[in-house]
């Protein structure tokens, strides 16, 4: 009798374990969206302020202000958008089990940002306005600046994703949390650029 009680809640354990993973959704993940969309309320708030400005201000760029030089940040957008394929390519990957396919994909993605974050310290280096020049060159660099420090973000969430990606079986088609959180970072990160680009290089 006793017996028989142990494994009627035995059963009862187990029957919640695997509901606590199958019969509920992935809070993680509504974690992750829930984060993007408190973030993206402070880029909306740059963007407002920054139009703003704009519409107040007699001249944008205020006079005297240096024109910006596209040929950068147009060559780091032809990176950032392609980047993302590139690192869809890699969870495609990892759903046929191929961990090593997610490897490939997420080092070039890896060095992607990287280049990108090279091509803004060069723009950055080669600006002929400071920080304090005026309000637009504020604006510029306090919005590109946070932008920039999303990207090294989304570099090391590759990284990490990368090193884990090293312990055999830690990624799977079954186990690829980690994986899907780095990518739609990423994508955030290309979808704000894209929208940054626009306001501050091409208006």
């Amino acid at each position: 009798m006793q017996s028989s009680a142990l494994d009627q809640s035995q059963v009862i354990v187990d029957s919640h374990q695997d509901s606590g993973h199958h019969g509920h959704p992935d809070h993680r993940m509504f974690g992750i969206f829930l984060f993007l969309i408190s973030d993206s309320m402070t880029f909306l708030g740059l963007f407002a302020a920054f139009l703003i400005y704009r519409s107040m201000a007699p001249v944008w760029p205020p006079e005297g202000t240096p024109e910006l030089e596209l040929l950068v940040p147009i060559i780091n957008t032809v990176i950032l958008v392609t980047s993302s394929f590139v690192m869809h390519k890699g969870q495609v990957a990892l759903k046929k089990n191929d961990v090593a396919g997610l490897q490939l994909w997420f080092g070039i993605t890896a060095l992607m940002g990287i280049a990108f974050l090279c091509g803004q310290g060069y723009e950055y280096f080669h600006a002929e306005f400071g920080l304090t020049t005026n309000l637009f060159s504020s604006c510029f660099f306090a919005v590109t600046g946070f932008h920039g420090l999303h990207v090294t973000v989304g570099v090391l969430l590759i990284l990490s994703v990368l090193w884990r990606s090293r312990e055999e079986g830690h990624y799977s088609s079954a186990s690829h949390f980690g994986v899907e959180a780095a990518e739609i970072y990423w994508h955030f990160v290309d979808v704000i650029w894209l929208v940054l680009f626009i306001l501050v290089y091409l208006l």
